[in-house]
């Protein structure tokens, strides 16, 4: 197993509700194929520019073990989730 980390923005306009759904949601996708690892809520930041005309955005990041066809799958389906405005999935065994 390879050990990643994907962090997602989640759009900040949502009620705390959907957010935690969203990220719920993202776990479970990890969880279905792989190892959760550390889940890291860093809140509410500033993005570098905006987004969606928005200028913040609750980050997350969390780490997990999978396969190599697991960053595919999970790149695939936070594309298609409304509440994600941006993610990105970096493997961390790679020097």
């Amino acid at each position: 197993m390879t050990n990643y980390e994907v962090m997602f923005i989640v759009n900040p306009t949502l009620e705390e509700e959907k957010k935690n759904e969203a990220i719920e949601a993202v776990k479970k996708i990890i969880s279905e194929n792989g190892t959760l690892g550390d889940v890291d809520e860093w809140g509410m930041r500033k993005l570098a520019y905006p987004i969606e005309k928005k200028n913040e955005g609750y980050y997350v990041v969390i780490e997990f073990q999978a396969e190599t066809t697991v960053p595919k799958e999970l790149d695939r389906r936070l594309k298609i989730m409304d509440p994600i405005m941006r993610h990105i999935i970096v493997n961390k065994d790679e020097k």
